[in-house]
């Protein structure tokens, strides 16, 4: 009889749910998508319906239920990092203990209540994991190896913020910690935030920065703020950051040391920021990499798994990835959506699941499409609702269509099967345009994304021509590795060293520029026809015209806004926006065909989810 474990992560950001079936997932999603409210912190009851729902089952059907951290060790934490501060610390401790003293101390009891509130059956017991441990667990027991190194890392958890891991089979042993409050992951985030990006979501955009930079102040970080050891281990000097007494992240101290205040949201860019961000960048980088051999030292093993926050910066990772033989593997959810698939996993393994891999080569996350999907009968139901044109031209006329637009300069809102797990759209949620066309990356930041024009576009590339363009030490599935562009397809480049900040944008350095960052390389997805069978035909269609096998590949959404869940959320998107192409499942609809669009419509009515 199969064995279903729930796992819940929340009430921080990107609050998820996830079930796995005697150790497999089966469904997981973030509560963003239903809500529709970024990184939403909330109980993600939706997500919880919704993967039932996928299983067709009740909570009377589960054995347990996983919270993804241990709201007790946290609070001693948070307890002794007010008692550490005080009194400065005491506006955010009265502030914060309210919550603290009710529902979030009681962490498994609110989980309780939340699921009964859900009216889906009988609450099974719950079981607190430890917030690294789930990362842990989302990292090795679902990737493709018998026994591995694991490395996580992030912000914090209850106390730790690094930690190594030794996986073998069904269980993970854990090798080594570093502990809060000294944090590679609060680093990069006091950089994101004296930058003047938001903290916890807005990381990846000091990581698309950096090229556009030089590390001139990477030893006044290793000098003053960082003390690296060898094997990676590190302490932070405290006295320039503010993170542990209130809601900033630094403060005078910091500003003196990197040539004055920080910079404020949506202020110009200046070249201080692009060399603080390649400064904080090559640190980073440094110390994963060391972290990385000490993992692979301690535990002996080649092959090599990464979860956390931290995890999702692809340009550490691709330098990890090249300096190692071994085999490495990256959890696609790596954030904390991912720990509550890891708390399940964890839970279903301690409680007997298998773990078996015929095929060493896959994993078992069905290529992180594990959300929602809707069928053409549901998708024709919406259309005809709102009398909303389209065409239905069937599958392989469809895919044909979609790479003649493509190869016409067209942009093509591409909504297909079961929603992707984890921050990046895969080819399920995403906006496709011509890798080749060196107008692409301004016009879909612009025009469609309503983002800062610096940031970078990632190519969806076919597997099997992926080393013709990159230079990939191993397959890239979920787009969790940056990778130089091959030689063969770079182009000479003016030398004119002058030039700097978002001006290189106009430099062309490959053959497929919209997708070539600045420092000629990319954040590159591989397509499999095993895992992404539409896709990988939509790559092979646009091949056969073009001769190329890429397409920029970015998310179904617009700044601000989670990856579209619904037709409905697709069809907004595409109308908002200067998308010329929308193929939602089976039907074609053309924006030059589309009604006069209202924000006040009554689009509302949207497919019943229950």
């Amino acid at each position: 009889m199969t064995e279903l474990i729930l796992g819940v992560s929340a009430f921080y950001h990107d609050s998820a749910a996830a079930l796995v079936a005697d150790g497999v997932p089966v469904a997981a999603a973030q509560q963003e998508r239903f809500s529709r409210r970024r990184h939403d912190p909330a109980f993600p009851s939706d997500a919880v319906r919704y993967c039932l729902r996928e299983a067709g089952a009740s909570l009377a059907d589960v054995a347990a239920v996983a919270y993804y951290e241990d709201p007790l060790l946290k609070f001693r934490r948070v307890m002794a990092t007010f008692a550490a501060t005080a009194p400065r610390g005491y506006p955010v401790f009265r502030e914060r203990m309210p919550g603290w003293l009710t529902w979030r101390l009681r962490g498994a009891a609110t989980v309780r209540r939340k699921l009964a509130e859900l009216d889906a059956g009988p609450v099974p017991g719950i079981v607190r994991r430890e917030h690294h441990e789930s990362h842990a667990a989302s990292a090795f027991f679902p990737g493709p190896y018998r026994s591995a190194a694991v490395l996580c890392a992030d912000g914090v958890g209850e106390w730790a913020t690094t930690s190594i891991w030794h996986g073998r089979d069904t269980r993970l042993r854990k090798v080594a910690e570093i502990r809060f409050p000294h944090s590679l992951g609060l680093l990069y985030s006091a950089f994101t935030y004296f930058c003047g990006f938001k903290v916890d979501s807005g990381e990846y955009k000091l990581m698309g920065l950096a090229p556009y930079g030089t590390p001139r102040w990477a030893d006044v970080i290793r000098d003053r703020l960082i003390d690296v050891k060898p094997d990676g281990s590190f302490r932070l000097d405290l006295r320039y950051f503010t993170y542990l007494r209130g809601q900033t992240m630094t403060g005078r101290r910091f500003e003196e040391l990197f040539g004055g205040k920080r910079r404020l949201p949506e202020q110009p860019l200046t070249e201080r920021e692009c060399d603080l961000a390649a400064s904080v960048q090559a640190v980073t980088e440094e110390v994963l990499l060391r972290l990385a051999r000490t993992s692979r030292t301690l535990t002996g093993e080649e092959d090599l798994c990464l979860a956390g926050g931290v995890a999702l910066n692809c340009v550490a990772n691709g330098k990890i990835a090249g300096a190692s033989d071994g085999g490495l593997w990256i959890q696609p959810a790596a954030g904390d959506a991912g720990g509550a698939l890891g708390a399940a996993l964890a839970t279903a393994m301690e409680r007997g699941a298998p773990r078996d891999r015929p095929d060493s080569r896959h994993d078992t996350m069905s290529g992180a499409l594990l959300g929602p999907a809707f069928s053409d009968e549901e998708i024709g139901a919406y259309l005809d609702r709102h009398s909303i044109p389209y065409t239905r031209p069937g599958r392989d006329a469809l895919v044909e269509q979609v790479a003649a637009a493509l190869a016409d300069g067209r942009i093509v809102g591409w909504f297909q099967g079961r929603m992707e797990f984890g921050p990046r759209a895969l080819g399920a949620r995403s906006i496709l345009g011509d890798a080749r066309d060196p107008r692409m990356q301004s016009v879909m930041n612009l025009r469609i994304k309503f983002r800062e024009s610096f940031r970078p576009f990632a190519p969806a590339v076919l597997e099997e021509a992926a080393h013709d363009y990159f230079d990939l030490p191993h397959t890239s599935p979920y787009m969790l590795l940056v990778a130089g562009i091959a030689q063969a397809k770079r182009l000479p480049t003016a030398a004119d060293t002058d030039v700097r900040g978002p001006e290189l944008l106009r430099i062309p350095r490959s053959t497929i520029p919209a997708v070539t960052h600045v420092d000629s390389t990319a954040r590159v997805q591989t397509v499999d026809a095993r895992t992404h069978p539409l896709f990988h035909h939509l790559l092979t269609a646009f091949r056969g015209r073009t001769g190329c096998p890429v397409l920029v590949n970015t998310s179904f959404n617009v700044r601000g806004e989670p990856i579209v869940h619904t037709p409905h959320d697709a069809y907004t998107c595409f109308m908002r926006t200067g998308i010329d192409m929308l193929a939602l499942g089976g039907y074609l609809l053309h924006k030059d065909r589309q009604p006069a669009w209202r924000e006040d419509g009554d689009w509302r009515d949207e497919i019943p989810l229950d």
